[in-house]
């Protein structure tokens, strides 16, 4: 290979796989899909060094739509099978893609556990509020009185706040971004991939079948970009930010340095190799 085609800068298409997205036209998961594909393009990823896993969901066809390696798992199971590519081969860059019901209902004690461990894994949730591959249920961040087929009086339930849940989970990153700016996901991407340790990244991803309340347009009259004096290494100041409605704040809320679960496995292993250089050097003491 000629170096003029080794430094030939990657384009979007590189990323892109040969089937083309199945979703909803103006779905959100739209400019999720775009602020991927520009991630790995500014990181100057190779496709052969992703893998991209996912649960069950609308959002969750998101692997099909990249070139790179890809799990489509069932609803709720894309943290536990993150967890054993990872772990089997750290080198690679593993991305979990999912919505709200897979990340916080079935998948939620999944979640916890993955964000108390602080694998090196980047997760990128689309919040739409709502169930949309089953046709319009509330899901775990719906707001009490939603209204849909299944709660025509409107849902009880209180929603999961999912940056507070990662923060006192033990994510070591958690940010929020917005489908409707897909230029600033990717940056929140990217540096969610850069994290050593569990990024998580809530996206609102509006549902324009079945969610009327959550639009595009609303979230652009409720959202925010961080203050410039927040500080990410202040968890009290992170849960503060991470709990306000009024307005919904968009950027890096926490970040936490230090070292990642693999980093454990990692040392743990070299112990263990050290370890049994010793024994066998006094075994060969002994015995010669």
């Amino acid at each position: 290979m000629s170096d003029s085609v080794a430094t030939k800068p990657l384009t979007l298409d590189f990323y892109k796989s040969d089937e083309k997205p199945t979703w909803c036209p103006g779905c959100g998961d739209f400019g999720v899909l775009n602020g991927l594909y520009n991630a790995m393009r500014q990181k100057g990823l190779q496709t052969k060094d992703i893998v991209v896993v996912s649960g069950i969901g609308c959002s969750s066809r998101l692997p099909f739509f990249v070139s790179s390696y890809g799990f489509h798992g069932v609803h709720g199971r894309a943290m536990p099978i993150a967890t054993g590519i990872k772990v089997a081969n750290p080198d690679l860059k593993v991305l979990a893609m999912g919505g709200d019901g897979d990340a916080f209902a079935i998948g939620g004690g999944h979640f916890v556990h993955a964000a108390r461990r602080n694998l090196d894994i980047c997760y990128v949730i689309m919040d739409n509020n709502i169930y949309g591959l089953t046709k319009g249920q509330t899901s775990p961040t719906s707001q009490v009185g939603f209204v849909t087929k299944t709660t025509p009086k409107g849902t009880p339930d209180r929603p999961i706040n999912p940056l507070r849940l990662a923060i006192a989970s033990g994510a070591t990153f958690v940010a929020r971004g917005f489908s409707g700016k897909p230029k600033e996901l990717a940056e929140l991407i990217v540096e969610g991939i850069n994290h050593n340790g569990f990024a998580v990244i809530d996206t609102f991803s509006p549902c324009p079948t079945f969610n009327k309340i959550n639009t595009f347009k609303a979230y652009r009259e409720e959202v925010a970009d961080l203050p410039k004096d927040h500080n990410p290494s202040d968890m009290h100041k992170a849960i503060e930010a991470a709990s306000s409605t009024d307005p919904m704040y968009l950027g890096v809320l926490y970040r936490e340095e230090g070292e990642s679960f693999e980093d454990h496995l990692a040392a743990a292993k070299v112990g263990t190799e050290e370890n049994a250089a010793k024994v066998m050097e006094n075994l060969f003491k002994v015995y010669s």
